[in-house]
């Protein structure tokens, strides 16, 4: 026996559970092929975990993933009336999310915005911006800034409503993310566009004093410096001049679905949240809790989740891109799921399930 691996699996709400069965499938067709085996330890997580455990996030949740070489989560979050059942620090995104985050100091998130030629009809984007295809990698800073400083809600002294909250980096948080960035350009057409607001932020003005600080240690990649809002407009008119792009929390937030709709759908958008020792591959899609258990939902970024672990946790690049390949041989065929349906009409419309299979099938 080969190599193996446990892999925490968090099915979560919504699509979450029928989508994760596509993904184990892949894990098993990959396992005689390079000698390897995966154990799938499965734990609850998010709204449905509430409802079972009264944790969103339970303590056997927490041991099983301590114990995981690597985890998978599916998408959390329940319909709006659901929601409104759990206490506001226990709904999935407080109460799971943010804990899993910080649990694992999950810092350095990457957003793939991979689109190959026989895709490009998903894209909104006229014909000619996306000629070829567009392949680049987002890379967002995932537990610092506004998101994570302190917050203070109160009434002032002339009886106003107000709201207070940080946007706190070191210089520490600020370097750990930009070599995750300039070690992705390395590996790919050693560019970098560093996303930044130096013009009205202070914060920005630290990030790119450590980012000069940083970049003589990589004199092959190339600095490009962009504001974040003329990132969002140049994403869209361009999105082939970008290799690696890298920006803080909230910045990377927004413009990773921009990213999405790029593509034509986050359902085309897998992604990975690294740690110092642990990192966990989620989908950036929500949970979609309206066609729950219809099957039709498309499986391809929890099986680009996993095609993500197979490269950045388990060191197995030549597993990742026959995953890859695979999921682009079936819609290069011209099969999709309803979700992603072609609005004109021509493609063969498979169940998340069959989809799947295709995907193995393509495997070999």
């Amino acid at each position: 026996m080969g190599k193996q691996f446990k892999v925490a699996l968090l099915r979560g709400d919504g699509i979450g559970p029928e989508i994760s069965d596509e993904a184990v499938k892949v894990l098993r067709a990959l396992e005689p092929k390079h000698d390897v085996a995966f154990r799938i330890l499965e734990g609850d997580f998010g709204g449905a975990a509430y409802f079972k455990h009264g944790h969103s996030f339970p303590e056997a949740t927490k041991e099983l993933c301590d114990e995981a070489d690597a985890i998978v989560k599916g998408p959390i979050g329940l319909s709006h009336e659901e929601s409104k059942k759990i206490p506001v620090d226990e709904q999935p995104e407080r109460g799971a999310l943010l804990p899993l985050r910080r649990r694992y100091n999950t810092f350095a998130n990457f957003r793939p915005v991979y689109l190959p030629a026989e895709l490009a009809h998903f894209s909104p984007l006229k014909p000619h911006v996306v000629e070829g295809g567009i392949d680049f990698m987002m890379i967002r800073e995932l537990v610092g800034g506004l998101y994570f400083g302190t917050k203070e809600t109160g009434v002032n002294d002339q009886g106003k409503r107000y709201v207070d909250e940080h946007l706190e980096y070191d210089e520490d948080q600020i370097a750990a993310i930009l070599h995750v960035g300039f070690k992705e350009a390395m590996g790919r057409k050693k560019v970098l566009h560093n996303v930044h607001k130096s013009n009205v932020l202070k914060s920005s003005v630290l990030w790119n004093e450590v980012l000069d600080e940083i970049a003589p240690q990589y004199p092959e990649v190339t600095v490009k410096h962009i504001i974040v809002d003329a990132a969002a407009t140049a994403l869209v008119l361009n999105p082939r001049q970008f290799d690696v792009m890298v920006m803080e929390n909230m910045f990377g937030d927004i413009l990773s679905d921009l990213g999405g709709g790029i593509l034509g759908s986050l359902g085309l958008m897998p992604s990975a949240c690294v740690g110092p020792d642990k990192a966990y591959y989620e989908p950036s899609h929500g949970s979609a809790p309206d066609i729950a258990g219809k099957g039709i939902a498309n499986p391809y970024s929890m099986i680009g989740s996993i095609a993500l672990m197979l490269d950045k946790s388990f060191g197995m690049p030549e597993a990742a891109r026959q995953v890859w390949d695979a999921m682009r041989a079936v819609f290069g065929e011209g099969i999709t799921t309803a979700d992603l349906r072609d609005p004109e009409g021509k493609s063969t419309i498979l169940t998340t399930a069959e989809f799947g299979d295709k995907v193995v099938e393509a495997l070999g």
